[in-house]
């Protein structure tokens, strides 16, 4: 995973993930991580500082487990890539925002105990380890990575 754009955060997912699938049936999780730090201050009190709110999407088999197994408030760990998306909303205006491209997800341990349930592959395709399963079947490679400049974001509606 070579890329001078990877990013990992910590943090906790604000809403359950939402699960959409495109016309053509690929399967896409969208959800967010809000990452905050705890500090002590000048006075020793410890503070919370918001850093920020993440947008995170994932694909195919990643997009089913994330949905399945992630709910609002589970500390997560995500590593991906930053990308742009750009489209033009109803009045014609141009708007854009900064998404992570997952390429990995998964809980943090360090305030609580998770328990792993590896899934069956649909396909025989070689992949990330645990980023198999679901219920959907078929061709393609759904181990592959998304081809460069891409998301599956282009022509469809998520």
């Amino acid at each position: 995973m070579a890329s001078d754009n990877t990013i990992t955060i910590v943090g906790n997912v604000t809403d359950d993930p939402e699960l959409r699938f495109t016309p053509s049936g690929l399967p896409v999780a969208n959800f967010t991580v809000a990452v905050n730090r705890r500090f002590k201050n000048a006075s020793g009190q410890w503070e919370d500082k918001l850093d920020g709110f993440f947008r995170c999407s994932c694909w195919r088999d990643m997009a089913e487990n994330v949905a399945e197994s992630l709910q609002k408030g589970t500390r997560v760990m995500v590593v991906g890539r930053l990308q742009e998306q750009r489209w033009e909303d109803q009045e014609g205006g141009k708007r854009s925002r900064i998404e992570i491209q997952v390429d990995e997800v998964g809980p943090s341990l360090r305030w609580a105990t998770a328990s792993v349930q590896k899934s069956n592959r649909s396909t025989g395709a070689q992949g990330g380890g645990g980023q198999g399963g679901g219920a959907q079947s078929g061709g393609g490679d759904w181990g592959a990575p998304q081809p460069v400049g891409g998301s599956g974001f282009e022509g469809a509606e998520v």
